[in-house]
Order: C-alpha cells, then structure tokens, then sequence
C-alpha cells in the first residue's frame, strides 16, 4: 500500500535542540564495508521475497569513532549533512505491531513531519520496515522477514539511478515529466525507536566527508520491484554520528537521495555494536520510506 499526501491535514508542535552540557557518549567501534574484490566484479546481489532476505555481500569490518551528537542535534540538517534528529511524538500506542494503523494513521504522521521539516508541496509514501530480530537475522535461513533486525553494513537505500528507478515505479505518470521539468524530490528515510534505543543503534555519515568515488551500485531485488543501493568502499575519512538513547518520541530523518546537487545528496548508515549494551534485548524501530516532491 502506498499513500499520497497533497495537503496538510494535521499540524503537531515540535522542539529541536538539546543540552550543550551532556557527557558524550561517543563509542569506539567497527562498521562493517563492503569487500571490494579489485576486479570490477558487481556487487553480489540481494533479493528480498516470499518471506526471506539473501543477503550474501561480503564485506569487512574496519574501526571508527562513532560521535555522539546529543546537545549538538541543531549542527546536523538534511541539507548541510544529510541527516536531522527531530522531537517529534507520536499518536501510535501499540508498538507499531498493526500493519493497517502504521499505513493509515503513521504515514499521514510522517508525510506531515517532512513537509513541517522541509516545506515541500507532496509527500508518497511507498513503504516501511519494522525491526525487532536479532542482529544475525540475515542468517535465520527460511521466513527471517519475521524476525528483521538491524542491518549492520554500510550502505544507502537508493543510488542515485536507484532514486530515478523508485520515482518511475511509484508515479510511472508523473516520473517523465517531474524530470523533464527539473522537479526536485528526495527520499527520506523517517526512523523512529519504538523502545529507547540502547542495543545495536544506528550511525549516520556526513555526507560531506563521503566522496562519490566510495559509492558503488548494487542490485537489490523485492518481491518484483528491482532497484539500486549504494554499497561502500572503505575509507577513514568518513565521520559517523548517532544520538545515544533516542527515545520513541524523537525521529531520526535520513537522506537516502536529493536531486539538488548543491547540497548533501545522500547519507551513510549502519547498525553498529556499542559494547555497553551487548547483552541487552534486540533493538525495536520503525522506519517509513518517503518520496518528497517539492514544485509539483
């Protein structure tokens, strides 16, 4: 099911910002990046059906500094870095564990979120994610979608030929002339914790300290629809963020595309092992998928 929102149909105050005089809980651990063989060979595909994900990448894990951005969340914006923490509650009580109230009553939430945020003129949602696996989830064998976890690989949802591909599919009769017209739309990613999030948390990257050259597209293949995501090469220079313990009335906005060059285009990210809370129970957030339109 998919929902386009043209309009405002609710309005919800917000906040932003937090305290400069937090401790910061910055956490030394490893990302995992895609393994480049050094052949040219593609990379190995994912397919996504019938109640199973394969995901047999391989990729390696290499040590980063992941910042704790809790106090400073008004430095980060989607189009300065690519990413924006967000107070923002919601009216869903129940875990988010309906399916029909999510795609109801929780898109119109989110569609108005962004166009709160970022001012623009249409907000089609095309989809979610909601996890609560384990992290070793991709390795269940049969039926792991009902245990979907956390994705521990660096990565974006969409290239930038991905993002055109999802435009097409979603509004096959508006893609042609939403292009032709310079149109500007985007793909943002709203997360939001269903539970404080201790274990397994999820790092951003600025998008400013990722060069083009360390993104390469990869085929990801989901009950039908075949799309492309960015896969990552290694590099050190990247800078990784999160907010420690974001709780369920904060979202996190991530840029997955912008077809505004001038600005942050896209932004890394991955679960990530924060040693202090191995031991805790699996992770539980909802993600909801948005194509943004302005203009049109």
């Amino acid at each position: 099911m998919t929902k386009t929102i043209a309009a405002a149909e609710f309005t919800v105050g917000w906040v932003c910002g937090g305290s400069n005089s937090h401790e910061k809980h910055n956490v030394a651990t490893k990302l995992n990046y895609w393994d480049d063989l050094g052949d040219g060979s593609r990379p190995t595909p994912i397919f996504i059906g019938k109640g199973k994900v394969t995901n047999q990448r391989p990729h390696r894990p290499h040590p980063f500094v992941v910042t704790d951005v809790t106090g400073d969340e008004d430095k980060y914006t989607l189009d300065s870095h690519g990413f924006l923490y967000y107070h923002r509650s919601t009216k869903i009580n129940d875990l988010f564990v309906d399916d029909v109230r999510i795609k109801t009553e929780y898109y119109l939430e989110c569609a108005q979120l962004l166009k709160d945020i970022t001012g623009a003129a249409r907000i089609h949602v095309f989809n979610h994610k909601v996890r609560r696996g384990p992290t070793h989830w991709h390795h269940l064998s049969l039926q792991n979608l009902a245990n979907r976890g956390p994705v521990t690989r660096t990565h974006v949802d969409q290239s930038y030929a991905g993002a055109e591909m999802r435009l097409r599919f979603e509004l096959p009769d508006e893609a042609d002339e939403l292009i032709r017209n310079g149109t500007r739309y985007q793909i943002i990613n709203v997360w939001r914790p269903i539970k404080t999030i201790r274990k397994d948390p999820v790092a951003v990257a600025d998008a400013n300290s990722v060069p083009d050259a360390d993104l390469v597209g990869a085929e990801m293949v989901e009950d039908g629809y075949r799309g492309e995501n960015w896969v990552v090469r290694h590099n050190p220079g990247h800078r990784w963020y999160f907010k420690h313990l974001l709780k369920p009335d904060e979202v996190l906005l991530i840029k997955c595309f912008d077809s505004d060059a001038s600005v942050a285009r896209r932004a890394l990210h991955s679960a990530f092992e924060d040693p202090d809370y191995v031991d805790e129970e699996s992770r539980q957030s909802i993600e909801v998928r948005c194509l943004v339109l302005y203009g049109a």
